[in-house]
């Protein structure tokens, strides 16, 4: 894993998913308010999904907070899991984009539908779009609540660069960010990926960021 790879782990993993930290704009909106409308929820199954970066878990931490949820990861499961969450009214699945064992994928659907609960799955595409080799899975998979959180609209772009240099303690000219959004690739990743560039960018060269400097690293 390159080091810029480690380094925006590192940051996803640092993140504190606090309520008033999540910015909401039409990118997000339909996902974001589905976590605050519950338990009014049309079908007992949501599934959340975006690329890496885009709010996916931090949503997922706002909902367990509100809500008293279990956040099982895709590796936790295995036969004996469901003792873990038996207990649990509100259950999320975070990551899913592959599963060896689909039977228990299946049978977590049935039970939560058995047992009245609710169960939010994550991934970056929708669900029903993997390519699931249980033919009762894949009909049961369809017959979920899907969200999808869409590529950052320019509202997004700007407050995720003022909060990342805000957090980093980035003196920078509201311009300047002005700038940035217009120009830089419309990806979550992306987003992360410059931060980290400027951020690096300042702790080595010890000046204010400019126009030159900013120019500089989107170039790259």
């Amino acid at each position: 894993m390159s080091k810029l790879n480690q380094a925006l782990l590192k940051f996803d993993l640092d993140q504190n998913f606090a309520y008033d930290d999540f910015f909401v704009s039409k990118c997000n909106f339909y996902a974001f308010n589905l976590i605050e409308t519950w338990p009014k929820w049309e079908k007992n199954i949501l599934n959340i999904y975006g690329e890496k970066f885009s709010g996916k878990s931090h949503l997922s931490e706002i909902f367990k907070k509100k809500n008293k949820a279990i956040i099982i990861k895709t590796h936790e499961i295995n036969e004996n899991f469901f003792n873990k969450i038996r207990f649990h009214e509100n259950i999320i699945l975070d990551n899913l984009d592959y599963i060896s064992n689909e039977k228990i994928l299946y049978s977590l659907f049935n039970f939560t539908e058995q047992f009245n609960k609710y169960l939010i799955i994550n991934s970056i595409s929708s669900i029903n779009s993997i390519n699931f080799t249980l033919p009762d899975l894949k009909s049961r998979v369809k017959n979920c609540i899907f969200a999808k959180i869409d590529k950052p609209d320019d509202d997004m772009v700007f407050a995720l660069v003022l909060k990342h240099f805000s957090d980093r303690q980035i003196k920078i000219e509201k311009k300047i960010i002005e700038y940035i959004a217009k120009r830089i690739e419309r990806s979550y990743g992306k987003i992360l990926d410059f931060i980290y560039k400027v951020d690096q960018f300042s702790l080595i060269n010890k000046k204010p960021i400019d126009y030159k400097s900013i120019k500089q690293i989107l170039e790259e």
